[in-house]
């Protein structure tokens, strides 16, 4: 049976079957990956779109970071209190604002009012200073009897003293060479104490809005940790949290123990202003190696003040005993217990933290040690001996 050919006029001049009919197949591929580049670099635009207006939003609020920072540090320590306090009066908390602008006041009046004393008592302070500059200005000042009674340095110091204040000449010579830096000081600390008031201001203002909408801005913060990070992205999260709340009972708490405790030993010795040598020594000891300070002025006052050399002694005994218990024992395991952070990096963290960022450090370097030890515990968890051998 033969087989017959296509038709002559299905074939080319040379044979061949004709081409293909031109179908539109490639020009919608070529579409498609124009839209395809189209879309990615749309989506490249819309990237650097959102990291310029981040941008530029961090830079306009640069000089109130520190505020949302410490009005977030505040919130986040105080919560799992203003939350009982919902759940002690639910009345309360259903009628909008009043509960969280309730708490928000009595986080304020517990920053307030020791302020507020110490600043009565320096104002009180500083009229005794003028009226004893008065006088060294007209009469001089003779040599206190305290001064032959130091265990060192009397004789430098008695010196000194009958060079400098125990004449009238001697003394405005001395007290003029003040006047001007004295000026200049007393204008740096006022300009300083209205920026440290407006930061604190916006830190207790943040903290109203984080009590008011803290709900929601925990799930927004949730939603997006997981959509960006996933899991582990909000575990990190909790870290921190952990981190911050165990800074919190190992800094502050601890502090307020130790000015409680040292402020009892200051009124059993008679200190002059033992109250608030305690308030000092509380706000001393929340930072590193800063309690013996104020221990140490006790210990000078009370040598002032004729109470002798063994009294001062153990003043500052007492205060070593208790700030090397209280560093070196009660503050690593509750600022580590609640992250199972060595001492070494929550040693690490709240010097290095205090050193580079301030007061802010002290919370932010445990939260980043204690968020960079995680991370470290879960990679080598996750990534143990190679066994490809």
């Amino acid at each position: 049976m033969s087989h017959a050919g296509p038709p002559p006029h299905d074939r080319n001049s040379d044979g061949l079957p004709p081409a293909a009919p031109f179908t539109p197949y490639g020009r919608d591929g070529e579409g498609e990956m124009s839209r395809t580049v189209k879309g990615r670099a749309q989506w490249k635009a819309r990237e650097f779109l959102a990291a310029l207006i981040v941008a530029v939003a961090v830079y306009t609020i640069h000089g109130f970071l520190t505020a949302l920072a410490w009005g977030f540090v505040f919130a986040v320590a105080t919560w799992p209190l203003y939350k009982r306090a919902e759940m002690r009066w639910p009345a309360v908390a259903r009628k909008g604002p009043l509960l969280p602008l309730v708490c928000t006041a009595a986080m304020a009046l517990i920053f307030l009012i020791p302020m507020l004393l110490a600043g009565i008592q320096a104002a009180n302070e500083a009229q005794s200073v003028l009226l004893l500059m008065h006088h060294a200005r007209h009469t001089g000042i003779p040599v206190p009897e305290w001064v032959h009674s130091l265990p060192f340095g009397n004789k430098s110091i008695t010196v000194w003293w009958q060079n400098n204040l125990s004449s009238p000449e001697g003394a405005n010579e001395l007290l003029s060479s003040f006047d001007s830096r004295g000026l200049a000081m007393t204008r740096t600390v006022g300009s300083q104490v209205v920026h440290r008031v407006t930061l604190f201001f916006f830190s207790i203002l943040t903290l109203f809005f984080l009590y008011k909408d803290g709900d929601t801005i925990t799930r927004q913060c949730t939603l997006v940790s997981r959509r960006a990070f996933g899991r582990r992205g909000e575990v990190i999260a909790q870290q921190i949290v952990a981190s911050i709340h165990g800074t919190v009972a190992g800094l502050v708490l601890v502090g307020v123990g130790e000015g409680f405790l040292m402020g009892l030993v200051y009124l059993i010795a008679g200190v002059p202003h033992s109250a608030l040598l305690g308030v000092a020594t509380a706000i001393a000891a929340m930072i590193p190696f800063c309690a013996m300070i104020p221990v140490a002025l006790a210990s000078i006052l009370l040598l002032i003040g004729g109470a002798g050399t063994f009294a001062a002694i153990s003043i500052l005994v007492t205060g070593a005993v208790v700030i090397f218990l209280a560093d070196h024992l009660v503050r690593p395991s509750l600022i580590g217990g609640s992250t199972q952070l060595p001492f070494l990096w929550v040693l690490l963290g709240i010097v290095g933290g205090a050193e580079t960022w301030g007061l802010l450090g002290l919370f932010v370097g445990p939260a980043a040690m204690a968020t960079l030890h995680l991370l470290w515990t879960n990679w080598t968890r996750e990534h143990g001996p190679d066994r490809t051998t």
